[in-house]
């Protein structure tokens, strides 16, 4: 979006240009852009940049602005209260630019709380405060009297450091009765002076011809420089010089040394003697030409001077004369394109650092704003940033050549209390050049370590009847957090409502003192809970007493304060007895168990995070409190124990041992009425006769609790088996193949044969095979 700003009054001398101002991530990307005249006295009124920044004067004061120039000298200052921005020292926009076009001064306003930066431009325009200057005050030219009307000849350039229209813009001669002046102009927009014969010249006539000429530039009011010609008439010489080329090209690098060969140029002439002998010169268009190539007036070799800088001048237009023995003389031009080298490192400029950084901070918290700038272009100025080593830190491009450093994952103090971080800077060239600049990042403490104890538990022995105030020894515990965070503090768990205090903790040593003498055969032993304070806030806590019975483990797939997990106990059946640490999830015991505890204990603990709206899971835990691991105990899950819970599961059980016999005993039933089937169809094909190989038997050899299995007779008849399901014992047996005595006493029931399993069903004499599964 590009905005105007009113013109402001003459007096001001100032007309504001383009606002370009996009905010992204703390930092703008585009550029306010403001004018100012050189040579404008300290305090001049240059902007209000309120509206730019889109802030009141309470709110730049507020948050600390400040300017931060790009270069070292400091040419302007913004006023914090009314946002005036102003100049601070006299800029000379000809010492600051040259001849560039436009000249900038560039600087950045940098806002605290947030972190804010906003780029700005002021355009030094020019003013006419430089006339147009000959570097000679008299030039002698050499014209032949057979030089014909309409011949131009170069004239030396006026040099005017101003630009624009405030730089030379025109010549004019004095009047005469051979020459008139042409003024034109240069590809790089520069103006020089031609010199046109109005009529042939008569050496005999006039050997000389004097006259001034004046460069005046567009100023208001215009400035002007004059200097003489003197115009010496020669006597015939028939052929003029000859280049070879009228326009020679060359490119060189920059930073050649001097002496370096730029290119030789070469012109011949057709006369002899004297005529024909040709001298080389450079006719000085610019003060920058002449302190930069010289030529050789014999050889017409072409040397620098001096280095060459791609960064200050990329191109050069040199004129070189080739003038022979009787005056007359050629001209051509000779184009020098410098090349670029890289030959400038990057530079990091630091706008600013938040140090210390808080070890809460967020990922992508920005820690540190810079620029990185090369004066080198192309491939040679095209900059990349990195960080050298592992830093939990990364680096995001805000802009062109802006960048913030930001932190990439959570900090931790007391992991580590301060970062060394270097970032590099490296440009594209071959060879690449790089720049670093350290940065030092410190870590200021959170509250986010709990006091701990040097022991979970205490064990103090002391004699009956020691008077009040005897020392029984000291806790101690230790923070790894500092200052504030890390001032521990001791006092000792409040007891259960109706229950004596023996003893006191002191709150800085952790001392434990009698409160009043004791008996051994009144109170042979007891148990006090210590708790450590720390002096954050909030402050955290943790006690020298508590078991610990479990830990609890959340994840959450977030990240930074979204995934800061704190647990609460939210539901226990005695609230007294467990206590949850508040970011481990530790279940620890709070006072010692006691035998009118329940034996069953099921705890409700919460889980939740730090995001916005907060975000909860919970998970029960069932505990069992036992004094050792014996079958009995474990057994307590199987008995209902009056717990509505425990009932629930137990009735479940029942329900699917009551499903698996019933399938059990319908397969078994199923599997009778088969055999039973296929047995009469058996006697029925045999019709009642059956292989001596093959017995079988009939019903009458079997009483009516007894199965055959025997198949096709591969078993005596002396084998029959017993089958009996029982229910409704403890450990709800089902017993089969039980072999009997061919003449087997009364048959038994099954609840008879259950009542009796303990007992030999055969006697001692006949082998037996049993199988009990439990189910």
């Amino acid at each position: 979006m590009e905005l105007r700003k009113s013109e402001e009054p003459l007096s001001r001398q100032m007309v504001p240009l383009i606002l370009l101002l996009c905010v992204s991530i703390g930092v703008s990307t585009e550029t306010v852009r403001y004018s100012v005249p050189e040579e404008a006295e300290r305090g001049f009124f240059v902007a209000n940049m309120l509206t730019d920044l889109g802030l009141t004067g309470e709110e730049l004061s507020a948050r600390q602005a400040r300017l931060i120039p790009e270069g070292d000298e400091r040419y302007l200052q913004l006023n914090q209260h009314t946002g005036d921005l102003l100049v601070q020292e006299k800029i000379d926009r000809e010492t600051l630019c040259g001849q560039s076009e436009p000249c900038l001064v560039r600087f950045e306003v940098l806002l605290e709380s947030p972190l804010q930066s906003f780029r700005a431009e002021v355009s030094v325009t020019d003013i006419n405060d430089h006339a147009p200057v000959f570097l000679n005050k008299e030039m002698i030219l050499k014209i032949p009297e057979t030089a014909m009307p309409g011949a131009r000849f170069l004239l030396e350039s006026a040099q005017d450091l101003d630009v624009s229209n405030n730089s030379l813009q025109h010549y004019n001669i004095s009047p005469n009765d051979y020459f008139h002046i042409s003024t034109r102009r240069r590809s790089d927009g520069r103006r020089y002076a031609e010199l046109v014969l109005d009529q042939a010249l008569d050496r005999e006539e006039r050997a000389e011809v004097i006259f001034s000429i004046t460069a005046v530039d567009g100023g208001s009011p215009p400035r002007s420089g004059t200097a003489l010609i003197r115009v010496q008439v020669l006597d015939v010489n028939d052929n003029i010089p000859v280049f070879t080329r009228s326009l020679y090209k060359v490119r060189m690098p920059e930073n050649s040394a001097e002496e370096t060969l730029v290119m030789a140029v070469s012109a011949s002439d057709l006369d002899t003697g004297m005529n024909g002998e040709i001298e080389y010169s450079i006719v000085q268009n610019s003060e920058e030409n002449h302190q930069t190539f010289k030529i050789n007036p014999k050889t017409g070799e072409i040397r620098l001077k001096k280095t060459v800088d791609y960064e200050e001048t990329k191109t050069y237009e040199i004129d070189v004369q080739a003038t022979d023995g009787g005056g007359l003389s050629a001209h051509c031009k000779v184009l020098v394109e410098v090349l670029d080298v890289n030959d400038n490192a990057p530079e990091v400029v630091l706008t600013s650092l938040s140090s210390p950084l808080s070890e809460s901070a967020p990922p992508q918290t920005v820690v540190a704003l810079f620029s990185v700038r090369d004066r080198d272009s192309g491939e040679n100025g095209r900059t990349s940033c990195e960080l050298l080593g592992e830093q939990p830190f990364s680096i995001a491009a805000l802009g062109v050549d802006s960048y913030a450093l930001v932190t990439a994952d959570a900090l931790d103090r007391e992991r580590e209390a301060q970062y060394n971080v270097t970032v590099r800077a490296r440009d594209a060239g071959i060879p690449a050049l790089s720049a670093e600049q350290p940065l030092l990042v410190r870590l200021s403490d959170v509250n986010d370590n709990a006091p701990a104890f040097t022991q979970a538990s205490y064990t103090l022995v002391l004699p009956e009847n020691e008077p009040a105030g005897t020392s029984l020894g000291r806790v101690s515990a230790t923070d790894a957090d500092e200052g504030k965070n890390a001032h521990v503090t001791y006092a000792l768990v409040p007891p259960a409502p109706g229950a004596p205090s023996f003893v006191s903790v002191d709150t800085e040593s952790g001392t434990i003192r009698m409160l009043r003498p004791l008996d051994y055969e009144e109170v042979r032993t007891f148990q006090v809970a210590v708790r450590a304070t720390d002096g954050g806030s909030p402050p955290l806590s943790a006690q020298a007493v508590g078991y610990l019975v479990a830990k609890v483990v959340a994840v959450d797939a977030d990240s930074g304060q979204n995934a800061w997990l704190s647990y609460e106990l939210a539901k226990a059946t005695e609230p007294g007895l467990f206590r949850v640490g508040l970011h481990s999830g530790e279940v620890r015991t709070v006072r010692a168990v006691s035998e009118r505890d329940a034996a069953r204990q099921r705890l409700v603990v919460l889980v939740r995070d730090s995001g916005q709206p907060s975000r909860s899971s919970s998970v029960t835990l069932s505990l069992a409190l036992v004094e050792g691991f014996s079958e009995a105990h474990l057994q307590l899950s199987h008995t209902s124990a009056g717990k509505p819970e425990v009932e629930e599961e137990e009735n479940v059980l029942t329900t699917y041992l009551i499903a698996s016999l019933c399938s059990v005993s319908s397969l078994f039933l199923l599997s009778i009425f088969a055999f039973w089937g296929t047995k009469l169809c058996k006697d029925r094909l045999w019709g009642g006769n059956s292989s001596p190989s093959a017995p079988s038997f009939t019903d009458g050899d079997f009483s009516g609790s007894f199965l055959d299995v025997a198949g096709m007779g591969t078993l005596s008849r002396a084998y029959r088996y017993e089958v009996c399901l029982t229910t409704g014992s403890g450990n709800s047996a089902f017993k089969f193949l039980r072999p009997v005595l061919p003449s087997p006493p009364p048959p038994q029931s099954c609840a008879e044969a259950e009542a009796g399993k303990d007992e030999d069903f055969l006697p001692h004499s006949q082998p037996t095979s049993e199988r009990e599964v439990n189910q």
